[in-house]
């Protein structure tokens, strides 16, 4: 799963965008490089995936540029099959949220 976080401004103009994954990581015991991927894994070294009927709690920040006060928010929660290109989205929102009240 890859849960990913966009910010637009009102123009379109993107000022944030990052990426979580939740999968269980592995290595191939002979380096400590990470392995994503079940043709890789021989030994799990820990578990980050989401577990059902679990609530998983996130936070983020966003540094907003000068003058920026309102931006569109999305939140995409996708499935990766085999490859980080193949994706399946699972559930998307988009919110827009401004400083000002």
């Amino acid at each position: 799963m890859v849960l990913e976080v966009t910010a637009k401004t009102a123009d379109g103009k993107e000022v944030y965008n990052k990426e979580r994954h939740y999968h269980p990581q592995a290595t191939d015991c002979r380096s400590n490089k990470m392995l994503y991927g079940a043709q890789f894994k021989t030994q799990y070294i820990r578990d980050t995936s989401l577990q059902p009927l679990e609530t998983k709690a996130e936070s983020f920040e966003i540094m907003l540029p000068d003058g920026v006060r309102t931006v569109d928010v999305t939140v995409s929660l996708r499935y990766e099959i085999w490859k980080p290109d193949h994706k399946i989205e699972i559930t998307s929102i988009s919110k827009m949220v401004s400083l000002d009240r």
